[in-house]
């Protein structure tokens, strides 16, 4: 980063006492949903293992210094709060850690870590932990029963009402269709996808961001009785064979004339993520300056359309690049969710973005996207991978259901 002189690039590279720092990024293992190594897991097991990994990580802070925790979930039984709280607990944080979950779809990982650091910046709190976790497993679609709301929403006269509970897959369709993304450019953007995220997997880039998860397997879900326990080390939905041909096959999921697959949309997945956070100060308060691994400088959030919702990081990142100061060519390495290759390729065509500093090591496609826990997720990957790569900055971008972007920008220290 030497040689820059803008202001906002100065600013955020400067180091004070009230920055809100990283000093652990950790995840589960991601894994298919209903098939993979943590089908049988509850979530708040999953946060469990990240929880208790984090603390561990840290023997001479007294978990008591934990001031809060905040979870984005999306499906969970009664908003995953109760099961979270007992996660907590149960692996020695405080009763007087106070614990919350939050919902902004795919983006509550993301809003949890925002929530922490804004309570850091204000001095509401001193230590937080953020993160998220989701069963798509146990949650997915297993409680579609039609309320009278949805029955309204879908008669109403308002269109963009109607189209906030629009299928994900179709405003996908939209996006390619409105804005020309073929289903050629998608299959291979797919493609590069899988064998980024395979590369990286080979070369071990994952293993100092994974939490290994010790869980229970029921090999035949007839036989629940016949239980196993295996430790789940590896995300499994990589898939290293993928090639352009082989997805040019598949079928259209959403409609018959569709360019949107199974092979070219974000995998049903399970899994869990935990970040500690606090101010820099208190981290020098309790020797822990050392251990600082990034920084948070900033998060911005835009709505749109409903029924195109994937454009949402061409807007937010741009907000976000005002709002901090900074240029597109200042940032080593953006994360943005592939929630559908449609989408995602519409971003970086309409941001300008250089393709290789987008997911250098997958994203969502070949990874998985447990809905709240892919924030911390991609916060993992990424500030790891920006040690590797030695860059300073980075930004974190997700598209949102209902029609929102997100997104915020990290510096590695």
């Amino acid at each position: 980063m030497a040689g820059f002189i803008r202001k906002g690039v100065k600013n955020i590279l400067q180091k004070n006492p009230q920055d809100v720092v990283f000093l652990s990024a950790t995840r589960t293992p991601i894994t298919r949903a209903k098939k993979g190594g943590l089908r049988d897991a509850y979530d708040h097991e999953m946060l469990a293992a990240v929880l208790k990994a984090t603390i561990a990580k840290f023997p001479n802070l007294d978990p008591s210094r934990i001031d809060d925790i905040c979870i984005g979930t999306v499906l969970s039984e009664l908003g995953g709060s109760k099961a979270g709280r007992m996660a907590a607990n149960h692996v020695g944080i405080s009763t007087t850690t106070s614990f919350s979950t939050v919902n902004r779809a795919c983006a509550s990982g993301l809003s949890a870590i925002t929530s922490i650091a804004n309570s850091l910046a204000i001095g509401q709190i001193d230590v937080g932990i953020a993160g998220g976790m989701e069963s798509m497993t146990r949650n997915y679609g297993s409680r579609a029963i039609p309320t009278q709301l949805w029955k309204d929403l879908k008669n109403s006269p308002v269109k963009e009402a109607r189209d906030c509970i629009m299928s994900m897959g179709i405003t996908s369709e939209n996006v390619a269709e409105r804005y020309g993304i073929s289903r050629a450019d998608q299959d291979a953007f797919a493609a590069r996808s899988q064998q980024k995220a395979a590369k990286a997997q080979a070369a071990g880039f994952f293993d100092k961001e994974i939490t290994p998860v010790t869980t229970r397997w029921i090999p035949d879900p007839e036989v629940p009785e016949n239980e196993e326990q295996i430790t789940v080390t590896k995300d499994d939905g990589i898939r290293a064979n993928t090639t352009v041909e082989k997805l040019s096959t598949m079928k259209p999921a959403f409609k018959p004339d569709g360019a949107s697959t199974a092979g070219n949309s974000s995998q049903v997945s399970d899994g869990a993520a935990a970040a500690l956070m606090m101010r820099r100060s208190t981290a020098a308060e309790l020797g822990l300056t050392s251990s600082i691994i990034g920084k948070w400088a900033g998060t911005q959030v835009v709505g749109c359309a409903p029924d195109e919702m994937g454009i949402g990081p061409a807007l937010a990142i741009p907000k976000l690049l005002e709002y901090t100061g900074i240029q597109t060519s200042d940032v080593g390495i953006w994360e943005i969710n592939e929630a559908f290759a449609s989408q995602a390729l519409y971003c970086i065509r309409e941001l300008g973005l250089d393709g290789e500093k987008v997911n250098p090591n997958g994203g969502a496609i070949a990874l998985g996207h447990p809905l709240g826990a892919t924030s911390g997720r991609m916060l993992a990957t990424l500030l790891h991978e920006m040690e590797r790569q030695t860059q300073t900055l980075g930004v974190l971008s997700k598209c949102i259901g209902t029609g929102m972007g997100m997104a915020s920008l990290i510096v590695r220290e």
